[in-house]
Parts: structure tokens; C-alpha cells; sequence
């Protein structure tokens, strides 16, 4: 059945982390790591700091998008794709291959600090400078069929990348979630969970939602979130309502989901304790090899 926790019933230890969590991404610089990984990786992550999580629904890459760089980590212990620029924020689009970046530049990097939005269409080979270069470190990255939500202080959305307006809204979203074939994006802030239904222009606060820390669209319909003690929920009406299902061990990073073309989606986890996969809906999660 579907879980409904009202805000005041909300605990103080999902409050406590949620807001953890915000100033951790607000205290995030740019990586200063070149060649290896560093030493203090989580185990079998190439990476300390992994801001984001991509899955290719036709091959299963398994894309990190982290302080070093980006990651092919679909064989361990993973291997950089690209330059070694700093990805605070990251998103897939609709199409194969193309993504969406914004964060520092890494060393030897010709890129402005900070990059602004840029994009790649190779799979994160190389990128391209799109708009607010020099200007935006956007934290907080979707994609929705609209176009992109982004916040860097401010949220803002663009139909395109390169034009942005600015939105009216009273918080600040640890995580921003979307898909291509919805204009419903989710955002998790420390109060709760924040829900639109027309591209990021308005925003309404769920209060019958759990305290969400992490929220991924396997979907436009079905989407996952994580609290942050790691109990994770399935929703299969865009955020809407929301029933427990299991629960990830270690301190989550990054999620993403995928339906696949039978069975339950998938959903991935990276934690500090590695990377971590469900095949039955979230209900157990596995080493990724034993998942498939």
C-alpha cells in the first residue's frame, strides 16, 4: 500500500541528512585528481565523489560522472572516458549517447571555470560549451520532455540548453529528476519532496511523500527515491504516491533506473561501499555481475 507520511511526522534524523547532503553539494569544488583514482575511492568505484549515474538501456554501460571525470565503469575497476573535468552535475538525454554537464574544468582543460552547461554526443568523449559559460555551476541537472531544469543558485529551465528563464521557488533541490517522455521533474530538498507537472515552471510540495535524498525516473510514469537512511520507494505515478520497498546498504552517492522491456525495472546505486544493482524492483540489491 501506498506510504504517506505527513510533514509533521516527517523524522528528524531524514531532515538532519537531507540537509547534510545540501551542504555537502554546496561545499563541493572542483576535482584535483589526474591519472589513477584517488586512493580514498569507494570500493570497486573509480571515485570519492560520484555526482551522477547513467545506464545505457541498449548495451548497459554503466556511466559515472564523477569529480575526476567521467567513468565506464561497467567492468570493474572502470575507465575514464574523456577529459578529467570536475561533473557536479550531470544528465542523460532522450537520445543514445548524449548528455548534458556542468562543474569545474580539470586540469590542463581549456574550459571557462565554471563550464556552464555543456553537452556531449559521443558518450562523453568530448563536450561542447552551450550556454552560461563562466557563470553556472548548475549542482542539480534534468532532462524532462520539455527541455532542462537546472539550478545554480537559481532554478532555471531551457528548451534548448541555451536560453534560460528563471523559476519562482522557496527551495533548494539536492537532486533533480526527469525523463524525456514526461514534463512531470521531481526535486528532493530537505523538506520534502517537490513535484511538477509542467517542466519545472511551478512547483507543488508532495507532503504525502517520504523524506526522498536520491530520486531517479526508470520511466515517465515509474520512478525510485531513497531516503536518506537508505529505505528505498517506488512510485508508479510520477511522484504522485509512494510504497516502500527495500533498502541499500552504505551512504547512497548516485541512482539511476531503467524499465526494461520485461520484468521490473532496474535500479542502480553507487554507495561508498561500491556500486550495487536491483532487479526485482528495488526489493534486493546485488553486486552488479550477480544481478545479471
Amino acid at each position: 500500500m501506498p506510504l504517506h507520511l505527513k510533514t509533521g511526522g516527517r523524522p528528524a534524523a531524514g531532515l538532519t541528512a537531507a540537509a547534510a547532503l545540501l551542504l555537502t553539494l554546496s561545499a563541493c569544488s572542483s576535482g584535483s585528481t589526474t591519472g589513477t583514482a584517488p586512493s580514498t575511492a569507494a570500493a570497486g568505484l573509480p571515485s570519492s565523489h560520484v555526482h551522477g549515474l547513467s545506464v545505457n538501456p541498449e548495451t548497459d554501460q554503466v556511466l559515472l560522472a564523477t569529480h575526476e571525470g567521467l567513468f565506464d565503469v561497467t567492468k570493474p575497476p572502470g575507465t575514464r572516458i574523456g577529459d578529467t573535468n570536475d561533473l557536479m552535475g550531470f544528465t542523460a538525454a532522450a537520445d543514445q549517447g548524449v548528455f548534458y554537464a556542468s562543474g569545474h574544468p580539470g586540469p590542463g582543460s581549456d574550459l571557462p571555470n565554471p563550464m556552464g552547461l555543456i553537452r556531449s554526443v559521443d558518450g562523453g568523449k568530448t563536450w561542447e560549451q552551450l550556454s552560461r559559460q563562466g557563470e553556472s555551476d548548475f549542482h542539480a541537472l534534468a532532462t524532462a520532455r520539455s527541455g532542462i531544469v537546472a539550478y545554480d543558485g537559481t532554478l532555471q529551465t531551457s528548451p534548448d540548453g541555451k536560453t534560460w528563464s528563471p523559476v519562482t521557488a522557496e527551495f533548494v533541490p539536492a537532486v533533480l529528476a526527469g525523463s524525456p517522455e514526461t514534463n512531470t521533474v521531481l526535486a528532493t530538498t530537505r523538506d520534502g519532496l517537490q513535484r511538477s507537472t509542467d517542466g519545472g515552471k511551478t512547483w507543488e510540495l508532495n507532503t504525502a511523500a517520504p523524506i526522498i535524498q536520491f530520486v531517479a525516473f526508470a520511466s515517465g510514469t515509474e520512478v525510485f527515491g531513497v531516503e536518506p537512511g537508505g529505505s528505498v520507494h517506488y512510485s508508479a505515478d510520477a511522484g504522485g504516491t509512494w510504497t516502500q520497498t527495500g533498502r541499500i546498504d552504505g551512504q547512497v552517492q548516485a541512482i539511476t533506473a531503467l524499465k526494461k522491456t520485461t520484468g521490473k525495472p532496474w535500479i542502480w546505486a553507487a554507495t561508498t561501499e561500491g556500486l550495487v544493482v536491483s532487479d526485482d524492483g528495488g526489493v534486493l540489491f546485488r553486486a552488479p555481475d550477480a544481478a545479471r
